[in-house]
């Protein structure tokens, strides 16, 4: 147990303060203080010791140095238990601190407002609050270290209970809550500084440093993760609120974790085109998409594509959703989630009749996301850029005698960048620009067409087909041209790649050759 006798507070977060102060008083603990912390408690009848008055030594460099003096640390970081601490602490006429009681500048709330400057950001680094925290932590059996408004009240009811001490456990958590908040700390600043400074360089060894380091926190926990016997939760970055973090539930039950992918795979898909546009999610997989002039015929073109699997999806639009879209919505039967940037207040009046539909609104749908790709593996972690490539129409090179027209290469564009979301092997089938049938995630390229086909039916004739990697026989192009496929988009770059031409040119097929794969695993 240690008994508290004097407390060091220097708070930027003031919650909760002046009542945790006022019960320290009460219980005859002496408050050392700093600037703006140490006039709010005098201006609540708190004795107050300026730390300048307790150091002999005054605040210079406009703040920067208040607390990083011998006078504090030592008292923060000498053992009880030694005998030459303590008379080292005599000769010097230092004090002990026995609770320290710090939170620190607001780094991640300043680098999220709009137009801050780089000056600024780097004032809002905390120097004296960390080293206090840590020399307190590191003492963490003597010195009992405060960095969470949420602990004051318990702190209260201990020191009440235990007539002013406080017992080793509670200590020990104490010390723990401080190097986790310094190491989120730390690692959000060295993530910022790091893109700020390097965002002008694009090569790899500015892009993939050395180590690695993640800062997220958590938003929510989820009901289980994959499958009900897994426990899961949902993070952020802990530097920016973004893409699905940034994603306001307005109806409907929890999110599970399949939600939050099959919701991610739907925004990455929609925020592809300009015009309005739909996608069916299912197993995060399209099954399907359309773009059009207005949000209904959108909405309807992806809803045929394939009724059955869509059942129970998750529905992404990148256009406001009206009443005239939510009466549509309520149409197609069960469906998870709806996310689109925002519903009207009819569409929402209409929407949540259904109970369980979650209905989410993504203001920043259609912001495209540069970054990195991480994917887990066992022991370690791949690290890649993400696939933001886009496909300029003139870079596309016609191969075979049959050129497309002009409405079926607007077909093979919307193809390819529907291909580009789909588990590889991908096969998309298209007529204009809506997918008539979708081959995803097979094991062979031509199984991956066979599904196409059947998915499609009759609506195959005459359609357009879009593969994301080359095609390593000409057994896929056969079965596309038993279907009656006029056109096909593929990277090309196979060493059957003549053969497949030739293949084309028999069945009167058209190709075009991107040179750009989009595997997806």
């Amino acid at each position: 147990m240690v008994r508290i006798r004097r407390a060091l507070i220097s708070v930027s977060d003031k919650t909760g303060i002046v009542e945790f102060a006022k019960e320290l008083h009460n219980l005859g603990v002496e408050i050392i203080s700093t600037g703006g912390t140490a006039s709010l408690l005098r201006q609540n009848q708190i004795p107050v010791i300026e730390v300048s008055d307790y150091t002999g030594f005054p605040e210079m460099l406009d703040g920067r140095v208040k607390t990083l003096h011998p006078k504090i640390h030592a008292g923060l970081l000498a053992l009880r238990s030694s005998n030459q601490h303590m008379q080292q602490l005599k000769q010097h006429n230092i004090g002990l601190i026995d609770m320290v009681v710090v939170n620190l500048y607001p780094f991640e709330e300043t680098i999220q407002r709009e137009g801050v400057g780089i000056e600024e950001i780097i004032e809002n680094i905390d120097i004296g609050g960390p080293s206090m925290l840590r020399s307190a932590a590191k003492n963490a059996q003597s010195v009992a270290v405060v960095c969470q408004p949420q602990r004051y009240a318990q702190i209260i009811e201990e020191l009440k209970k235990h007539d002013g001490y406080l017992s080793e456990e509670l200590l020990r958590q104490l010390g723990i809550d401080v190097f986790r908040l310094t190491s989120h700390y730390d690692a959000m600043i060295y993530n910022y500084l790091k893109n700020y400074f390097s965002s002008e360089k694009t090569e790899s060894k500015f892009l993939f440093s050395d180590e690695l380091s993640f800062n997220f926190i958590k938003v929510q926990d989820l009901r289980y993760g994959e499958n009900p016997h897994q426990k899961a939760a949902f993070y952020r970055n802990a530097d920016r609120q973004e893409g699905l973090s940034a994603m306001k539930q307005v109806s409907g039950k929890e999110l599970s974790f399949n939600n939050i992918l099959d919701l991610n795979a739907a925004v990455n898909i929609v925020r592809e085109f300009t015009l309005p546009a739909v996608v069916f999610i299912k197993h995060n997989n399209p099954c399907g998409v359309a773009e059009a002039k207005d949000p209904l015929k959108a909405y309807r073109d992806a809803w045929n594509c394939d009724r059955l699997s869509a059942f129970g999806g998750i529905v992404g639009i990148n256009r406001k959703v009206d009443s005239a879209l939510a009466k549509l919505i309520i149409k197609s039967g069960f469906l998870e989630c709806i996310i689109c940037p925002e519903f009207t207040k009819e569409a929402l009046e209409i929407l949540k009749e259904k109970k369980n539909l979650r209905l989410l609104e993504l203001p920043s749908l259609m912001q495209g996301y540069n970054g990195l790709d991480f994917k887990r593996v066992d022991g370690g972690l791949l690290v890649q850029e993400e696939d933001s490539v886009t496909l300029d129409e003139r870079g596309l090179k016609i191969v075979t005698k049959k050129k497309p027209s002009k409405r079926q290469l607007e077909s093979l564009i919307f193809a390819w960048k529907v291909a580009k979301h789909v588990k590889s092997n991908a096969i998309i089938l298209a007529k204009g620009t809506r997918t008539v049938g979708i081959g995803a995630g097979q094991m062979s390229r031509v199984d991956s067409v066979i599904i196409a086909k059947r998915k499609a039916g009759k609506l195959s004739r005459n359609s357009c087909l879009a593969s994301d990697a080359f095609f390593p026989k000409p057994d896929a192009i056969q079965e596309a041209a038993k279907a009656d496929i006029k056109a096909i988009i593929q990277p090309g770059g196979s060493i059957c790649d003549e053969e497949i031409i030739d293949t084309c040119d028999r069945h009167g097929i058209s190709m075009a050759i991107t040179g750009i794969r989009h595997f997806r695993h």
